[in-house]
């Protein structure tokens, strides 16, 4: 089985492209939606125990928690050390679950792949990518972003050019969809090839 990371920076295309994997029945796991859950069950505790204004109504609220922790390194890192050993558990259960059902290829879509510095157990790498100006123009149609915030999160993220530089596959998002669905339904020939062996 193929265990294909994707990544990218933000508003470049991640969860779109995540669709056209699964439009083709390939299982996904996805890390952000992981978390979200955890912030309502498992991590509950732990995280509230660091962090207590940021749990409301027995969940944490993530607006909340993310002021703690956006301009201050050391808080981030307790956030990280508590929440990342969790998904990774998660991670190696969706794994299981999928080689059990002798799946040949799965997508881990992990946003901070290359950031977080952690090891993933992937065997390939696909960056979604496009163009600075529509990333832009994507990321400022969102609820509460601002041109301010854009510029902090893009500073703490790795550039788009040195993500590409660490890819197997590339997927421009700023093309045309069934443009973009092509290059997937290659990547999807190409591990499932691999699988094989």
């Amino acid at each position: 089985m193929i265990k294909l990371g994707l990544t990218g920076s933000m508003a470049t295309g991640k969860s779109t492209v995540a669709g056209m994997f699964a439009k083709r029945g390939i299982p996904i796991y996805n890390a952000d939606k992981v978390v979200h859950e955890l912030y309502q069950k498992e991590a509950v505790a732990p995280v509230g125990a660091k962090f207590p204004k940021a749990v409301i109504d027995g969940k944490i609220d993530r607006a909340v928690l993310a002021s703690q922790v956006l301009d201050n390194k050391e808080n981030l890192a307790q956030l990280e050390a508590l929440v990342h050993p969790m998904v990774h558990q998660k991670m190696a259960e969706f794994i299981e679950v999928h080689k059990q059902a002798e799946q040949s290829l799965v997508v881990l879509e992990i946003p901070l792949l290359f950031e977080t510095g952690k090891d993933y157990p992937l065997d390939k790498i696909a960056v979604t990518f496009c163009d600075d100006q529509i990333q832009k123009q994507r990321a400022l149609t969102r609820d509460g972003m601002t041109p301010k915030k854009f510029a902090a999160i893009k500073a703490r993220q790795m550039s788009q050019h040195d993500k590409k530089q660490r890819a197997d596959f590339l997927i421009d998002t700023g093309l045309l969809p069934e443009t973009t669905q092509q290059i997937v339904d290659e990547i999807i020939q190409t591990c499932r090839q691999l699988a094989i062996g």
